[in-house]
C-alpha cells in the first residue's frame, strides 16, 4: 500500500492572507506526523506566495519523518535546497500566474536544465523526484536525466468530468506506473487527489507514495487536521 505525504502549503496560504504568524505550517507538520503520515511536503515557490524560506529551514530541523521540498529548477531555489538539505526534492514547473501547479515538468524540452539541477541535488545526497505527466516519452527522458523517482501528475484523472473519461485517465496512470517501474524508477503520484477519488489511484501497482495537500487541509477546516489525515490514511490503506 502506498505511503502518504501531506502537503502543508495551504496552511501557509491561510497565514499569508493576514500576514501574521497563524496558522503555523510547522505546527501543522507536527500534527500530520502524529496522525501517521509518512512525509511532509512543502513547496518553496519563487514568488513565495505561501511557504517562506524560514518555514523550510525550521521544518528541516523539526520534521521527524521525511521532508520533501517541492521546487522549481531556478538557480536561487536550487541553492536554497542545497543549503537546507531536504530528504527529497521534487522538481515541478512554475508559472507566476497559475493558482496551483499546472501540468507536469517537460523533461523533453528542458532536459539539459533539469539534468543540471538533478546532478547538483543528487551530488549533495538529496533524493530527486520529477513531477511529470503520465506520458511514456516524459518518463523515458526522466530516467535518462538521472532521476531515481518520478511523481505522476494525477490532475487529468482528478479533473475528469465523467466515468468514461476518468477510466481512461486511470488507465494512463496504470500504464505509466508499470512502464516507469519497469525501467527502474520509483513511482509516486499526486495532484488533485481527494477523499472521493483517491482509492483507485492508491490501488495502482507500483505507486509507492501519494502526495496530497489541498483536500486534506480543506477537510481539516471542518474536522481538524489530525482527523483529516487519519481519514485519508484509512482510504489509502
Amino acid at each position: 500500500m502506498p505511503k502518504l505525504g501531506v502537503n502543508i502549503d495551504h496552511v501557509a496560504t491561510l497565514r499569508q492572507a493576514r500576514g501574521g504568524l497563524a496558522p503555523d505550517p510547522v505546527l501543522a507538520a507536527r500534527i500530520c506526523e502524529a496522525a501517521g503520515c509518512d512525509s511532509i511536503v512543502a513547496h518553496l515557490r519563487e514568488d513565495r506566495r505561501h511557504m517562506q524560506d524560514r518555514d523550510l529551514y525550521i521544518l528541516r530541523k523539526t520534521v521527524r519523518t521525511r521532508l520533501n521540498m517541492e521546487m522549481s529548477i531556478a538557480r536561487e531555489i536550487v541553492k536554497i535546497a542545497l543549503d537546507m538539505g531536504p530528504d527529497q526534492a521534487t522538481l515541478v514547473p512554475e508559472k507566476r500566474q497559475e493558482l496551483t501547479t499546472e501540468g507536469g515538468l517537460d523533461c523533453v524540452k528542458y532536459s539539459s536544465q533539469i539534468a543540471k539541477a538533478v546532478d547538483n541535488l543528487e551530488g549533495d545526497g538529496i533524493i530527486v523526484s520529477l513531477f511529470i505527466d503520465p506520458d511514456r516519452r516524459q518518463i523515458k527522458v526522466a530516467r535518462e536525466i538521472g532521476a531515481g523517482s518520478i511523481e505522476l501528475h494525477t490532475g487529468e484523472y482528478s479533473n475528469a468530468g465523467n466515468g468514461r473519461e476518468k477510466k481512461a485517465q486511470l488507465k494512463k496512470l496504470i500504464e505509466a506506473a508499470k512502464y516507469a517501474s519497469g525501467i527502474g524508477l520509483r513511482v509516486n503520484a499526486g495532484h488533485g487527489l481527494d477523499y472521493n477519488n483517491v482509492r483507485d489511484v492508491a490501488g495502482i501497482e507500483g505507486i509507492e507514495e501519494l502526495n496530497i495537500g489541498h483536500s486534506i487541509i480543506s477537510r481539516a477546516v471542518f474536522v481538524g487536521l489530525d482527523k483529516a489525515v487519519k481519514e485519508m490514511l484509512t482510504l489509502i490503506r
